[in-house]
């Protein structure tokens, strides 16, 4: 789509009001840590497991919790990542049955209705309320974390698509960040008002719905999958203002050639297809990347260690590990298109393996020199900068860019099926592992950013200002496909297929 005005205020209103259910997700995220010591109250006092409150409250021994209450607080916090986990699979179907638009719109329910529950936890089992809130609201999120993606990747000009796709993830970092903010205890993250604080997850969803009847269908979609050509010229000259179509019209009919031939792909042909190999593996390492680089750990981490370096207060500390989150997020939206998504991941990866060997380096010789606190926290603060450089937002958009329309609905499933187990797995094996390495625990994350670093340096190709059949054509570079020959024709016809768009 080169024709035409490329950012008009339809498609920044459109992309603005699909990325609110980027924010909802990255809210969800970070709302539940805050509030943990007082919902864990709470949840002792509904289970009658609270002898002295004012102990569990105050004293040192108050924070040996019940297994009851902490079983509770364990499934709240681990049951919104099974929620996206199982819904994530279902992104390519409604996302095709429904439409971009119509899909973000009805998966808002979800998002209304575990807010809800969450909301008006104190009038019942608050245990019972909050868990199940917390995994409708990832059943929300794990739809919306493709469906988002999905509808930006197939409106955003080519020239401004990685800047565009990287707003998914600014609206993530922002969530958080005002989630951490407004959960401060003389705000919302207080014994009176934390189920207010949670229930404020649906909130969003309420003014994505209004914006939402406002905003155009992808062109691509309505082309491509229903067949509307008409409708199809009407919305770019909505996107782009008027202007002569055919040109845009043309490349749309040249995918859906594409896609009629490769028909609907579901993800066991998708995983089965050699066609789709590469790219898959591709999309699926880089998302891989981004949960297993120690990120998480981090964040979980970070009070400890701010703590230890004599902070009084960790959590503003925190509060400004998340500032610099959104600071660099944003920084990564002005110059992905300029640097190139290779490049910035690459920097990421490697800037974050050094900042784990820092880290590591601070928390063993911490006993030894009381500065070495000081060490620690630069690399938090740094290990943060270089995630939001490249692997934080990148892998987000890159998989509607390596695959057309037919296999990217399920390509986009698979690979957020990937992320959100990868950010479980995290979540629930981090503690352990932490006990078990003691000091050294970011080694192991150093360890696997190097692998990654080497990985992204040798297989990921660049997509900066390519069209899809450009990248398709790196993919067929990289196979080293024979030139000539009855079975080449047949191998590059399948590689056309699998990334033509």
């Amino acid at each position: 789509m080169e024709s035409g005005k490329e950012l008009s205020g339809t498609l920044m209103l459109a992309v603005f009001t699909a990325v609110l259910g980027s924010f909802q997700y990255g809210y969800s995220l970070g709302v539940i840590n805050a509030p943990q010591k007082i919902i864990e109250t709470h949840y002792g006092r509904v289970l009658n497991v609270l002898p002295n409150e004012s102990l569990l409250l105050n004293g040192t021994e108050a924070r040996v919790l019940h297994p009851s209450v902490t079983m509770y607080w364990s499934l709240s916090v681990s049951i919104f990542s099974i929620g996206g986990m199982v819904s994530s699979f279902l992104v390519g179907w409604v996302g095709d049955s429904l439409g971009r638009i119509k899909g973000m719109f009805t998966v808002n329910i979800l998002a209304v209705v575990g807010g809800l529950l969450m909301g008006l936890a104190k009038m019942g089992p608050a245990h019972i309320l909050v868990i199940a809130g917390r995994a409708v609201m990832g059943f929300y999120c794990g739809l919306s974390s493709g469906l988002v993606p999905m509808y930006i990747g197939e409106i955003a000009p080519t020239a401004y698509r990685g800047a565009l796709g990287t707003l998914h993830q600014l609206a993530i970092v922002t969530g958080i960040l005002i989630s951490q903010v407004i959960g401060l205890d003389f705000l919302l993250g207080n014994d009176i008002m934390w189920p207010v604080l949670l229930g404020l997850s649906g909130a969003p969803s309420i003014l994505q719905s209004v914006l939402l009847l406002i905003c155009p269908e992808s062109p691509r979609y309505l082309y491509i999958k229903l067949g509307k050509e008409e409708e199809a010229k009407k919305t770019l000259k909505r996107f782009k203002g008027e202007y002569d179509t055919t040109k845009d019209i043309a490349e749309m009919q040249k995918e859906k050639e594409e896609a009629m031939k490769e028909s609907k792909v579901s993800l066991l042909q998708l995983i089965r297809s050699p066609s789709y190999r590469q790219p898959l593996f591709v999309a699926l390492m880089l998302h891989l990347s981004q949960q297993f680089s120690g990120v998480n750990a981090i964040f979980y981490y970070s009070t400890a260690i701010f703590t230890t370096a004599g902070v009084g207060q960790p959590v503003y500390a925190t509060i400004g590990v998340g500032v610099i989150n959104t600071i660099l997020t944003m920084v990564s939206v002005l110059i992905v298109d300029k640097a190139g998504r290779r490049n910035l991941f690459l920097i990421g990866l490697a800037g974050m393996c050094l900042c784990a060997i820092m880290m590591t380096v601070g928390l063993v010789l911490l006993s030894t020199y009381s500065w070495m606190s000081y060490i620690s926290m630069t690399a938090i603060f740094l290990f943060v900068s270089f995630f939001e450089i490249g692997p934080g937002p990148i892998p987000w958009f890159i998989v509607a860019e390596l695959f057309s329309q037919g296999p990217r609905p399920a390509a986009l499933a698979l690979a957020g099926c990937c992320n959100w187990t990868s950010n479980f797995i995290i979540g629930m094996c981090f503690p352990y592992i932490e006990a078990l390495c003691g000091s050294y625990v970011f080694i192991i994350f150093a360890v696997m950013l190097f692998g990654f670093t080497l990985f992204t340096y040798f297989r990921v190709p660049e997509t900066k200002g390519k069209t899809f059949e450009e990248i398709s054509s790196e993919f067929r570079r990289r196979r080293h496909a024979p030139p000539s020959g009855p079975k080449t024709a047949t191998e590059l016809e399948l590689l056309e297929r699998s990334t033509d768009a």
